[in-house]
């Protein structure tokens, strides 16, 4: 994957995002608040069709899709991308008549039960659009949860995952088994897979920024073999480890990470 130059200094944002958010300004899972503030949802938005779900789900089906957001924070970026994927204006509440996809449920979920209490509070689609706090890298509280979830639609896995700039803190918190157990996780439960991968200038800001405040270095971050340039690495693990395809990369966000979107080979994610 050729990746455009960068148009941002990572090192910059993470230092004002972190000052804002705890005394210390540590923010160890990426759980900033006002995250949307510093990487507001049109710079996604802008590369993604608007007619994405119609083009990636041209038959009608019985039931609504259903989408996972992993790590929402509050909730702003989640919004965005159900109101730009079903059609939605700022003051609609109804899909536009040219969009195929009209009816999208959408779980979305965060480390940070103070993030999912203040989207909760602010959504404006509370029928479709649900949050929960959920440590995805504990199997025991994210297995029964997740198919819980689906089994009220009679499903078993989601249409459409979304990880937008998740895959550094995994990566930093649970090293690179982690980081491979976290993208297999995420390719056996869907048919599609979105992923927007911080590239590795950011980890090494993350890491310097810990210093910085006097705070340890991520436990992983030094021991990193996974490392450099990270949208490769991660489709390759998609690729070769996850049994998934890589359909399109959408371009990139003037903070110069990819849009990534992969698809299961796994024939049980598609039969539902």
């Amino acid at each position: 994957l050729k990746m455009a130059s960068p148009m941002s200094d990572c090192h910059k944002i993470v230092e004002r995002m972190e000052s804002s958010v705890l005394p210390g300004g540590a923010a160890p899972y990426g759980n900033f608040p006002d995250y949307s503030r510093f990487h507001p949802p049109e710079g996604r938005l802008r590369l993604l069709p608007a007619a994405l779900l119609s083009r990636l789900f041209p038959n009608q089906r019985e039931g609504p899709l259903l989408g996972l957001d992993v790590g929402c924070n509050s909730g702003e970026l989640s919004i965005a991308l159900y109101r730009h994927l079903l059609g939605l204006q700022d003051n609609r509440d109804s899909p536009g008549d040219s969009m195929a996809v009209t009816d999208l449920r959408l779980l979305c979920c965060d480390i940070d039960s103070k993030l999912i209490e203040r989207a909760e509070q602010r959504s404006p689609f509370p029928a479709s659009v649900s949050y929960v706090t959920l440590d995805i890298m504990d199997p025991n509280t994210r297995e029964p949860l997740l198919c819980s979830y689906l089994g009220k639609f009679g499903r078993s896995t989601f249409d459409i995952c979304f990880c937008m700039s998740v895959t550094m803190w995994i990566h930093l918190n649970h090293g690179d088994g982690g980081l491979v157990t976290f993208l297999s996780c995420l390719a056996s439960k869907c048919t599609y897979l979105l992923v927007e991968p911080q590239p590795w200038k950011c980890y090494r800001a993350a890491a310097r920024r810990l210093r910085k405040l006097g705070r340890n270095d991520f436990d992983h971050f030094r021991s990193l073999t996974i490392n450099r340039d990270m949208a490769e690495k991660i489709t390759q693990i998609l690729i070769k480890d996850c049994a998934m395809e890589l359909v399109c990369c959408f371009g990139n966000t003037s903070w110069d990470r990819s849009l990534l979107l992969f698809k299961s080979n796994r024939p049980n994610t598609c039969s539902d």
